[in-house]
């Protein structure tokens, strides 16, 4: 199978599905503004399980160990989410170090990917990205 099937329209909706069925009892108690916010979140969850799983399947070989002996990976996912906004996830194998409160490190892959994420989310007339600060690992 190919693994960037996992990250189409229709495996994120399906996996949103099966989470709105696994948890119809709360759904179904819920105002339209919560069941929106509910799809959103989950959809987001979705995303990032799909990934995850992606990025495994895309990097093991049939008679290799599981990871390859790879070093870290970053998967970054562009959503559209509205007629101008996009929605960003991010996924980090393994996971970052936290090493304070505005410092991680990680691979070469992550920080590079993390520097990313920080330039998106400059506002017009800032000078510096809002975020974390990446560390080298």
């Amino acid at each position: 199978m190919d693994p960037d099937l996992l990250l189409t329209d229709t495996a994120l909706d399906a996996a949103v599905a099966a989470l709105a069925r696994r948890n119809h009892h709360h759904f179904d108690a819920m105002s339209d503004a919560e069941r929106a916010q509910a799809v959103l979140t989950w959809r987001e969850l979705a995303v990032d399980v799909l990934v995850a799983v992606r990025s495994t399947a895309a990097s093991e070989t049939p008679d290799g160990p599981p990871g390859g002996g790879l070093g870290g990976r970053a998967v970054l996912v562009f959503e559209d989410a509205g007629e101008e906004d996009v929605a960003v996830h991010a996924a980090f194998h393994p996971q970052l170090e936290e090493l304070s409160e505005d410092e991680v490190a990680g691979t070469p892959a992550q920080l590079v990917a993390l520097s990313l994420i920080e330039q998106l989310n400059v506002e017009p007339g800032e000078d510096e990205p809002q975020g974390q600060e990446p560390a080298g690992s």
